[in-house]
């Protein structure tokens, strides 16, 4: 279990956790899902095909898990439309935040 698919999936795992982490907005957030997605289906067959079934099973798992969060944060038509009223009060707020630690 150390070939180019493996790596493949490592470093994008890897990508997917910066972005997440990044917490750059919902739709940064939602690629990170995005990507879990795909690297988790990367995982599985690896997983499945050097007999790691832990692996793959874990990862199958993951995956339903990230496609949630791609629901969540990309596609759910309720959460867009909570999320366009917040963004522009989340913006006022973070430019407050900023005011008072560039004066402290």
């Amino acid at each position: 279990m150390n070939g180019p698919l493996e790596w493949i999936a490592a470093i994008g795992t890897m990508l997917a956790a910066t972005l997440v982490a990044a917490d750059r907005g919902r739709r940064v957030t939602g690629f990170g899902f995005v990507l879990f997605c795909a690297v988790s289906a990367t995982w599985i067959v690896s997983g499945l095909t050097t007999d790691a079934l832990p692996i793959a099973a874990m990862n199958g798992v993951l995956l339903v898990i990230n496609a949630w969060g791609v629901w969540q944060y990309l596609l759910s038509p309720r959460n867009k439309k909570v999320m366009d009223r917040v963004e522009p009060v989340r913006d006022r707020i973070e430019r407050e935040v900023e005011q008072e630690e560039t004066a402290a």
